[in-house]
């Protein structure tokens, strides 16, 4: 009977260790930090097309990222979303989403996407759930030389005399004059579109403040970071800042390739 006891108390034993083990080992696995993210995704913004991601863009080709630029249409809050999405249906893996002023917007609707996985923000817009770019214009005084002008026949231009110092100071005049003859007006229902569900209440996010920025006042670009909790980091330059010094903002983007998942 003792015998027979204590082969019981023995199977009862190794059993336990076993299954002790094995909650141990998940433990472990599932602390185990997830690897870094390979995908990056850019969204130009108003005025703007997807060419001035080039020096970004090959910086972070050169670094080993799978890099794609989205050719939004600037037609409408919607069709914006929609052309993002179609990008990130085509990526393997999870993806870092990245937008540029307007395109801070669409990151924000679009970044609810599951393939998500960290979201950063460019002198970008960062609106809350049923808040409009309108309403984020108007929290604050305007930049003072700011040329974005009035509505025609729907769409918004920026005024080409103040195109140079008002969006992109410091790059070169002709590089300046090139996109101001070349800028993609962007459709005036941006303006009033409210934002649904605002990603980055689920994601983290990272914030580049452009302190000379013209466009979209600096003060205006930190109050929306610092109420999206993101890791901010400002460089000095304009509302192009990231075709001004594009590895200091690539920079960003790798930091959050790095520590999204972490």
């Amino acid at each position: 009977m003792k015998k027979s006891i204590s082969k019981k108390m023995l199977a009862t034993g190794i059993a336990l260790f076993a299954g002790m083990s094995l909650v141990i080992c998940m433990a472990f696995k599932q602390q185990e930090p997830k690897a870094d993210v390979k995908n990056i995704v850019l969204v130009h913004g108003a005025f703007a097309d997807g060419s001035g991601w080039e020096g970004v863009y090959t910086i972070l080709k050169k670094k080993g990222y799978n890099v794609s630029v989205v050719g939004n249409p600037n037609t409408g809050l919607g069709d914006d979303v929609a052309a993002t999405r179609r990008v990130l249906a085509q990526q393997t893996g999870p993806v870092i989403l990245v937008g540029h002023s307007y395109g801070g917007a669409i990151i924000t609707e679009a970044g609810n996407d599951p393939k998500v996985a960290g979201l950063v923000y460019i002198a970008a817009f960062v609106p809350d759930e049923g808040e409009t770019l309108l309403t984020l214009l108007q929290a604050g005084p305007p930049a003072p030389n700011s040329g974005i002008l009035p509505p025609e026949d729907g769409f918004i231009w920026y005024d080409r005399a103040k195109f140079h110092s008002g969006f992109c100071a410091d790059l070169n005049a002709e590089k300046a004059q090139f996109m101001a003859d070349s800028q993609v007006p962007v459709s005036a229902a941006v303006f009033g579109s409210k934002i649904g569900k605002a990603a980055w209440k689920t994601k983290p996010s990272w914030y580049v403040v452009a302190t000379e920025d013209q466009t979209i006042p600096p003060d205006g670009e930190k109050f929306m970071a610092k109420r999206a909790n993101a890791n901010v980091t400002e460089i000095k330059g304009s509302h192009v800042v990231f075709i001004s010094q594009p590895k200091a903002v690539a920079d960003v983007i790798e930091k959050a390739a790095k520590g999204a998942q972490k």
